[in-house]
């Protein structure tokens, strides 16, 4: 009886050793394929909206265009997917850049407005001048870039959902920066150097 015990206890601890080494040697390198393909990169282009970009594998599934729109997103059984919303407006002022003060309502927008989690960088996109702001919205993190040309302004809106939120922001991301507007490219600045 002791035997048949001992061998019980040695055969159930071992499958448990070897359970536990098979999640230890296989779950990370499951894991890091799912994290590539989600965020593996592909191809959009809206010729109405004069747009192209390069849409995270994790958030492209469905599209819906809407008058001055398109929303791509991933839909999910229970709770929200990923989306991607981009708009597109006439720029009325026909600037190649933000204003000034456009960006500094926009950088302030976290403390005057009390936006948790706020967050503002003022780059460029493929040669645009653009904004991108992180915010927290009903608990769930949003990324909105908005890239201005003389003749419209796209603004694209990329939630998270329900999803993991660092590795679906980082595709937010990695997407809002491949957005390509369609238009002339703006004047190439040039900076002048002086000698001493």
């Amino acid at each position: 009886m002791q035997l048949i015990f001992a061998v019980g206890v040695v055969v159930i601890g071992g499958g448990f050793l070897a359970g536990e080494y098979f999640l230890v040697k296989w779950y990370p390198r499951y894991q890091q394929q799912v994290n590539e393909q989600t965020l593996k990169l592909l191809p959009y282009r809206n010729d109405a909206l004069g747009i192209q970009v390069q849409v995270a594998a994790g958030i492209y599934g469905r599209v819906e265009s809407f008058p001055g729109g398109v929303r791509i997103f991933r839909p999910r059984l229970l709770g929200d997917g990923p989306s991607l919303t981009i708009t597109s407006q006439p720029n009325p002022d026909r600037a190649p850049a933000f204003s000034p003060q456009v960006l500094a309502v926009w950088q302030t927008d976290g403390v005057q407005k009390g936006i948790p989690r706020y967050g503002f960088e003022h780059t460029a996109i493929m040669n645009r001048d653009a904004v991108l702001i992180w915010q927290s919205k009903d608990r769930i993190m949003v990324l909105t870039a908005r890239v201005i040309a003389p003749d419209r302004i796209v603004e694209a809106d990329c939630s998270v959902g329900s999803e993991n939120e660092v590795l679906f922001m980082t595709g937010c991301d990695e997407s809002v920066r491949t957005l390509k507007v369609a238009g002339p490219e703006p004047p190439a600045s040039v900076e002048e150097v002086t000698g001493p």
